[in-house]
């Protein structure tokens, strides 16, 4: 059966579902379900799932950056860092609509040294993206995770968000000593 988008309408707002099913099982093999990858991930004195503060995960006011097709995700691209503090930044490249195909894990976006340190430096509440984080010296995820920024990554219907105004929930289970999990990600939009 195809995966379609799901919408549900209630009064005053839209909400969203922004995660892909869970296909493989809970420990699916392929990693590419929708999930948050605490800070516990690489750092153990770092908060594992069951710590990562709620403020960063509920409610949250979403910025969402289209960067659709693009090879990198630069600091220009995220506009204004000021605008950026305390919110979920989405990344949207439109790699979602590739998902579950062998050229999803082609050419993933790459999210440059230069965004990560605005990212990081506008203390961003997290950080999602509708495809795996593109990190192949490891950098962008440690210097993330590092200044205690969640990951959500293998998002979708990132391209159904105004760029501002939707709030995000993502909640994972909250198990003590785990690092990285399937969660459902659910964005509010003003209608």
């Amino acid at each position: 059966m195809e995966w379609r988008p799901r919408t549900r309408r209630t009064l005053p707002s839209v909400m969203v579902d922004l995660s892909h099913e869970i296909v493989s099982g809970v420990f699916g093999a392929d990693a590419d379900d929708t999930r948050l990858d605490a800070p516990f991930h690489l750092y153990a004195d770092r908060a594992d799932l069951a710590k990562v503060p709620l403020e960063r995960l509920v409610n949250v006011p979403i910025i969402v950056v289209r960067a659709y097709a693009r090879r990198e995700i630069t600091d220009g691209r995220l506009g204004d860092p000021g605008e950026l503090w305390g919110k979920a930044v989405l990344l949207y490249t439109g790699r979602a609509r590739r998902w579950g195909t062998p050229a999803y894990r082609e050419d993933s976006p790459l999210l440059t040294a230069a965004a990560v340190q605005v990212l990081v430096g506008a203390n961003v509440a997290l950080i999602g993206i509708d495809a795996g984080l593109n990190d192949p010296d490891g950098a962008a995820r440690e210097a993330l995770l590092g200044a205690d920024i969640p990951i959500v990554e293998h998002m979708t219907n990132l391209d159904l968000l105004p760029d501002t105004g939707a709030r995000l929930t993502v909640l994972p289970p909250p198990v003590r000593g785990m690092a990285s999990f399937p969660v459902r990600a659910i964005a509010v939009v003003p209608a």
